[in-house]
């Protein structure tokens, strides 16, 4: 009887520290910035709980996770840098698989009280079942986060790669199938315009002629109840060949001047369009364009040159070239200075392309509004922004937000028209929206951009909060990892403290001194002053 009763007690402990009956270790990740998989090592085969929340990187199959958000290296770093290196060695073991958990999870929801059981030093099952918060479907549902930082726009400009919408030559590879497809890919769109509800848009990848414009525009006057039109730039329906091409409400805004074509590397996808506000009669340039993709093989400068750029990216740079000779061509034909460069560039932030352009003048309004936690696009678990939007200074005043709307790059691609019988927004594409909130004639926006390098603050986290310096009379955002605008004021003291409410995670918080802006990245919430 003794050693039986020796024996059950024996099972009941080794069952209770497999299933988490007892209490765990729990692992506090001291910089989630650099943690890597190696550190599991000394837990491998037991049953520990993370006090720092993780992140889904990837949903594909099994869940991917990492305690940061993955990004795209040249996203983030120049190309070959130093800062570049670093990155690809830390995405490369910062994640870990993750099994044992039901449900579809979005990428980029943040994972709280997970307490798993580690299988080996890159692999964990989940044993409770934790809590998925932020980036979730309800979350986005509600609403999606405001394009106004100090006040309210009056035009909504939406650029957008619906990925192949075609509405005659189906079934050539490219785009829907057939019909049925066809019709399902309308659907899936026409509910993320109706939620978008912008007064402009640019599309990329969508059918060459007038007949797929003509069919989003009449669509969009039918559903939101304001008329629609679409600028006819000439062209003819030939294959399933796609081009860029504008949609706009005339209820807000009218044509200023005639299209043009800017035809460098590859046609039908560079184009520049004036528009009127009607209300009032302030206009700016906007510049719709589809750089080369990073598919196919180049040759000599076009070929892969191993800094993370991949092939091509020589023509891409020439093409950013050409946007800005011919926006300085065309800026007297329009009568007007502001321009607003938007559209699938194929190239992340920190890529040769968008150096290219900034260097021209205009300024990156991810970087801008939301520092490095901006991205459009997931490749691989990575995420990044391939999809634009730059303004030159003068226009710059005039914008009162930027946000990329996350329906798609999070997204499964089982949720696809072709996949699926799913009839919502989501997935609708595999490059999410991107939004720009406008007030032309209003000074709304003062963080311009200057040489001036009298921006002295400072940004430190005490007792979990923020606490800047050195900034009286600027202003703040705080983002969090998803590009979320969490809290946004003008400062009043030299040292002010930011009180959030906010779960554990990392948060980006800007400061607008000067006329320069300054990013600063903060953990919340830490108990020690540093």
């Amino acid at each position: 009887m003794e050693y039986c009763m020796k024996r059950f007690l024996l099972i009941v402990l080794a069952l209770g520290l497999h299933i988490g009956v007892f209490a765990q270790t729990v692992v506090t990740i001291d910089n989630p910035e650099t943690w890597t998989y190696s550190e599991l090592a000394a837990y491998k085969g037991q049953t520990i709980t993370f006090a720092t929340p993780f992140y889904v990187c990837s949903n594909y199959n099994s869940l991917v996770i990492s305690p940061r958000r993955t990004f795209s290296p040249t996203n983030q770093a120049i190309p070959a840098s130093n800062a570049y290196r670093e990155l690809l060695n830390l995405n490369a073991r910062g994640e870990i698989t993750l099994t044992g958990v039901s449900g579809y999870h979005r990428l980029g929801e943040r994972i709280e009280n997970l307490t798993v059981y580690v299988t080996s030093t890159n692999s964990v099952r989940a044993v409770e079942t934790p809590t998925f918060v932020g980036n979730t479907r309800n979350d986005l549902e509600k609403g999606y986060p405001s394009v106004d930082m100090t006040g309210q726009h009056t035009l909504l400009v939406c650029a957008f790669n619906l990925e192949y919408y075609l509405v005659e030559n189906l079934g050539t590879g490219f785009g829907p199938d057939n019909q049925t497809e066809a019709n399902k890919q309308h659907t899936k769109i026409m509910d993320a315009l109706k939620h978008i509800n912008a007064d402009i848009y640019g599309f990329v990848e969508i059918e060459q002629g007038q007949a797929a414009l003509r069919k989003i525009a009449n669509a969009l006057s039918s559903t939101t109840g304001r008329k629609y039109d679409w600028v006819n730039d000439g062209g003819s329906a030939s294959g399933s060949y796609t081009k860029s091409g504008y949609v706009y409400c005339t209820e807000t805004v009218e044509k200023y001047g005639e299209i043009r074509n800017n035809n460098i590397a590859v046609t039908n996808r560079k184009k520049m369009q004036g528009f009127r506000e009607k209300a009032t009669g302030e206009t700016f340039i906007f510049s719709l364009n589809h750089f080369k993709a990073k598919s196919g093989s180049g040759t000599g400068a076009d070929a892969d040159q191993g800094d993370g750029q991949g092939i091509f990216n020589a023509t891409r740079v020439r093409e950013a070239e050409s946007v800005l000779k011919q926006y300085n061509t065309n800026r007297s034909y329009y009568q007007d200075d502001d321009i607003l460069i938007m559209g699938d560039l194929n190239a992340y932030g920190k890529e040769d392309p968008i150096i290219t352009l900034i260097e021209g003048g205009m300024t990156d309004l991810h970087r801008f509004f939301h520092a490095d936690s901006s991205y459009s696009y997931v490749f691989r678990g990575q995420a990044g922004y391939l999809d634009h939007a730059l303004a030159n200074e003068s226009l710059l005043t005039q914008i009162t937000g930027m946000q990329a709307y996350h329906i798609n790059s999070d997204e499964s691609d089982s949720y696809t028209y072709d996949k699926s019988n799913d009839q919502t927004m989501f997935r609708s594409s595999d490059h999410d929206p991107i939004l720009v909130g406008l007030a032309l004639g209003q000074e709304v926006n003062s963080g311009i951009p200057s040489t001036d390098n009298t921006n002295n603050s400072q940004v430190y986290v005490c007792d979990g909060h923020f606490v800047i310096t050195n900034a009286e009379n600027g202003y703040y955002r705080i983002y969090d990892m998803m590009g979320n605008l969490i809290d946004g004021s003008q400062i009043s003291s030299q040292e002010e403290t930011i009180h959030l409410q906010v779960q554990s995670g990392f948060y980006i918080i800007q400061v607008i001194h000067h006329h320069t802006i300054k990013s600063f990245k903060g953990y919340l919430p830490v108990q020690l002053c540093n």
